[in-house]
């Protein structure tokens, strides 16, 4: 039967019996109950007087504003004030004392409890809400309760969703009952607006807000992807909303009494328009609300392991989340929902969220697993086992930590990081800077890094640290009241010492991030990471000459992308905090302008250079490649061949191409690509191009050509074309017709038959030229030109060379490289 307190009632109220007999039977359960049913508050509250409880019952919550709302409506059920009964416990809140029997948790608070206490003693069930959203810390919720309640029968497991594959979940819970429940959902209208190219994505939010108001009744709700769009939005509201309509931001930086403002309901006749994240998708029901506006936009983590970043990115929702929050315009009466898309669109939406853990960084899972006793996730149960990628890297993060063994199993700083409630680069932090009397300004930077908004948004984790440490509000005291206790946990007996050596911001923040210290590149503003990405600060930042910085957040892919928080830090103070981590190393370069080898001194730490001096190239395997490589880039064409070298090359290249084997190809592309085979043995302790002269070559020459492999390329193919009057012509054997000769007409007066190589097989091309060394004819058959145009070519000659003799008949002519006699 449902108790009478439970007014007024809800869908839920008719399975209330089943899943009470169902636990009594079987410790696991899948509740699979629509949105609007009220699993979250009806079911805890149902299992108050079940059988088999004897300790508490653990309502796991993805959000803490949901912890807070859903304890504060079974509080009120109850007739009794949050605390008694029913309490709850988040970051940086809690209400429980002695009485409590239901405790709303978020799934953060559950994984560290779980941490103390595998076998949750004190524990009689633990109900996982709204599961479908599956945060890291969801997943490895539930398969360490899964781990524990191996070894207790008595511990009942349920999970509750209401857009979730009951069955999937039901198979990992080894075969648990699945039982379904109707929802309480009015009528939605759905209307679709297209994206307007022409506006900004929050002008055209505002204006679809606007028209919803003007044309329904009730209060808005709007969905938005982050704070800063909420913000745009709100300033483009204010002063154009309908008098009676206040505007209300929902996300999770606020205080708790902003966020519960937003979800109070109004007092008729006013109206309110709510800006909220994803926050407001599940767990919550806004009373006065139906009309929605959906941006259809969400932003979520994506870690990437290439930089040990994680980024938060703007994407589309998926079609179940395009679900949740329709169906918030219909949990009290009916109502509309406004999507920025068109209907089309709707079936190309991704059916689910991904998981995170296929997409986080998976370090604090691995310290988590670590600190009781499970090196590999694969001996837990998970939905989505982590991907090993992923987990390799995590692990290896751990270990630069000194978090892990070598092993994989934790150790004395592993522990002391999983006993503080935060990330293990942070809680790293904490406890390093405790060593130099810092452990409460790190602490006071950790908490800003994890509470968004804390500080302000100034780039400077110096501003932001400033204005954390001044603000009076609520949240921010808070905040300092937990860093307290972190500093405190952190330090140990070593509160009171003093410090070691002083620590700036920058190196405390170094010690959670030593992949993110950068350095200055040049630009103003420009810094590349020791990771090796690069990161961009608007060029009038207060840091942006600093010659050294840590990262703490970074948005955006490519090689410019915006710092958006940062802090300075000396070279020195790297130089101190990490001795271990920085390497000298010599480098070895080609400088084109000098063309010579180029060595210098570094001091690096991961890719950030700390100092460099030049020094004297060595002698080695290093220099001889730098060396090649300059003359790959540069040519080998212009290395210091002699001409002789240059036509036996030409030579041995002709022979090359017609006859092939044994004879080698000489031309520039393929010694280019064969540097190492043979010019390496030649260049060893060789700095300068110059250097590379034609004695070098001709050595390296020599092995390519050996000497008999020469004398047979002299006979066959002479570097010489010897004229009947003595001279000595090079041969080109570069020539596109072949090999040629280029010599005056006159030195072959009386030759009768056509100069040849090869044995007389091949017919050298004769370029003839004039007494200027003008050509004046091609032939490869000089007594046929003798015989035949000689006369004319002869007759333009005399005229234009009146002092040299022309024949009529120059076969019976003697050869001359002279003119006439004086006087003939």
């Amino acid at each position: 039967m449902v108790p009478d307190r439970f007014s007024p009632p809800l869908p839920i109220d008719a399975v209330l019996d089943d899943v009470r007999t169902s636990l009594e039977a079987n410790p696991r359960l899948v509740l699979v109950a629509a949105p609007g049913a009220g699993k979250t508050t009806r079911v805890p509250l149902a299992l108050l007087d079940a059988p088999w409880r004897r300790g508490k019952l653990l309502v796991v919550e993805p959000r803490r504003i949901a912890a807070r709302a859903a304890a504060a409506r079974m509080a009120e059920s109850l007739g009794e004030s949050v605390g008694q009964t029913v309490g709850y416990r988040v970051r940086m809140d809690s209400k429980i004392s002695a009485k409590t029997v239901i405790e709303v948790i978020t799934e953060g608070v559950f994984t560290r409890m779980i941490v103390d206490d595998p076998l949750l003693d004190s524990v009689s069930a633990v109900l996982f809400d709204e599961f479908h959203e599956r945060s890291l810390d969801g997943d490895l919720g539930l398969a360490l309760a899964l781990d524990g309640a191996a070894l207790r029968d008595d511990l009942r497991i349920a999970v509750m969703s209401a857009t979730l594959d009951g069955g999937r979940v039901a198979s990992l819970l080894g075969g648990a009952p699945v039982i379904e429940s109707a929802g309480r959902a009015f009528p939605v209208e759905t209307r679709h607006v297209d994206r307007d190219p022409l506006l900004r994505f929050e002008d055209q939010v505002a204006e679809v807000t606007l028209r919803a108001l003007r044309e329904d009744e009730g209060s808005a709700l709007v969905f938005l992807p982050g704070q800063a769009e909420i913000r745009r939005v709100a300033e483009r509201l204010e002063g154009r909303l309908p008098a009676g309509i206040r505007l209300a931001p929902l996300y999770g930086a606020l205080t708790g009494a902003e966020q519960d403002f937003a979800i109070r309901p109004c007092r008729p006749p006013e109206r309110k328009v709510v800006l909220a994240t994803a926050i407001a998708e599940t767990s919550l029901t806004i009373d006065g609300v139906r009309l929605v506006i959906d941006g259809g936009l969400a932003r979520v983590p994506k870690y990437e392991p290439d930089t040990g970043l994680t980024r938060l990115e703007t994407v589309r929702v998926s079609r179940a989340s395009a679900d949740q929050r329709r169906g918030r315009a219909g949990r009290t009466e009916p109502g509309v929902c406004w999507r920025l898309w068109n209907e089309g669109q709707t079936a190309a939406l991704q059916p689910y969220s991904t998981p995170e853990i296929l997409e986080a960084d998976l370090s604090q899972l691995a310290l988590d697993l670590a600190a009781v006793g499970i090196r590999d996730p694969g001996a837990l149960a998970f939905l989505d086992p982590p991907p090993r990628p992923a987990w390799r890297e995590a692990v290896d993060l751990l270990r630069g930590l000194d978090a892990l063994d070598d092993d994989g199993r934790i150790t004395t700083e592993g522990k002391a990081l999983a006993r503080l409630p935060l990330s293990p680069r942070l809680a790293h932090m904490i406890h390093r800077a405790a060593d130099f009397g810092a452990a409460r300004p790190a602490a006071d930077i950790a908490a800003i890094l994890t509470e968004q908004g804390l500080g302000g948004e100034a780039t400077d984790l110096a501003d932001r640290l400033q204005r954390f440490r001044s603000d009076r509000g609520q949240r921010a005291s808070d905040a300092r009241a937990m860093a307290a206790k972190w500093a405190k946990l952190a330090a140990g007996d070593n509160a009171s010492d003093a410090p070691a050596a002083p620590l700036s911001l920058g190196g405390v923040l170094a010690l959670a991030y030593p992949d993110r210290v950068a350095e200055a590149r040049g630009q103003a503003g420009a810094f590349r990471l020791a990771s090796g990405r690069g990161g961009m600060l608007e060029d009038h930042d207060r840091l942006a000459r600093d010659a050294y910085i840590v990262v703490a957040d970074l948005a955006g892919k490519a090689e410019r992308a915006r710092i958006r928080l940062a802090a300075a830090i000396s070279r020195d103070e790297i130089e101190t905090l990490f001795p271990a981590r920085i390497v000298v190393e010599t480098a070895v370069v080609f400088d084109p302008a000098a063309r010579a080898v180029r060595a210098r001194r570094i001091r690096r730490f991961g890719a950030v250079k700390l100092a460099e001096e030049p020094m004297a190239a060595p002698t080695g395997a290093e220099t001889s490649a730098a060396l090649l490589s300059g003359i790959r880039r540069t040519g080998v064409d212009r290395l210091g061949w002699s001409k002789d070298q240059r036509r036996l090359r030409e030579r041995a290249g002709f022979l090359n191409r017609t006859v092939g084997e044994p004879w080698p190809d000489l031309s520039d592309a393929v010694l280019a690509d064969t540097l190492e085979d043979w010019l390496g043995p030649f260049v060893d302790g060789v700095t300068r191009l110059d250097d590379v002269d034609a004695a070098l070559l001709g050595a390296a020459l020599d092995r390519l050509l050996p000497f008999a492999l020469r004398q047979d390329m002299d006979r066959l193919m002479p570097s010489h074309f010897e004229a009947p009057t003595g001279s000595r012509v090079p041969i080109d054997y570069g020539a596109d017709g072949g090999p040629a000769v280029e010599i005056r007409v006159q030195e072959l007066f009386g030759l009768d038959r056509h100069p040849a190589v090869a044995g007389g097989r091949l017919p050298l091309t004769l370029v003839l030229t004039s007494p200027a060394h003008r050509p004046i004819q091609t032939t490869r058959d000089l007594p046929g030109f003798w015989r035949g145009s000689w006369r004319d070519v002869a007759k333009d000659l005399k005229g234009r060379y009146p002092k040299h003799p022309w024949p009529d008949d120059p076969l019976a002519a003697e050869p001359t490289r002279r003119a006439k006699p004086r006087g003939t």
